[in-house]
């Protein structure tokens, strides 16, 4: 099976994450103290973000083996 040059959901999980910490960041240095519960918000974003990524790309990969062995079988009868 090929591989693919450029990697989607790959560069999504990339740029999720650096968005998320650039915004925990700007968050502690805009509001202080104060900026604890919007870091929380935007951690568990980060986190739901990353599993649905994670839940994406192992549907795609259960997808590619299902088509693959239907091939195989089709060759073999």
């Amino acid at each position: 099976m090929a591989r693919q040059a450029f990697d989607t959901l790959r560069a999504l999980a990339i740029a999720s994450q650096a968005l998320g910490f650039i915004l925990i960041i700007t968050l502690e240095t805009v509001m202080g103290d104060a900026a604890r519960p919007w870091q929380g918000w935007t951690l568990a974003a980060m986190v739901a973000a990353a599993l649905w990524i994670a839940l994406v790309r192992l549907y795609r990969r259960n997808k590619a083996r299902k088509a693959l062995a239907r091939r195989l079988a089709d060759v073999e009868d």
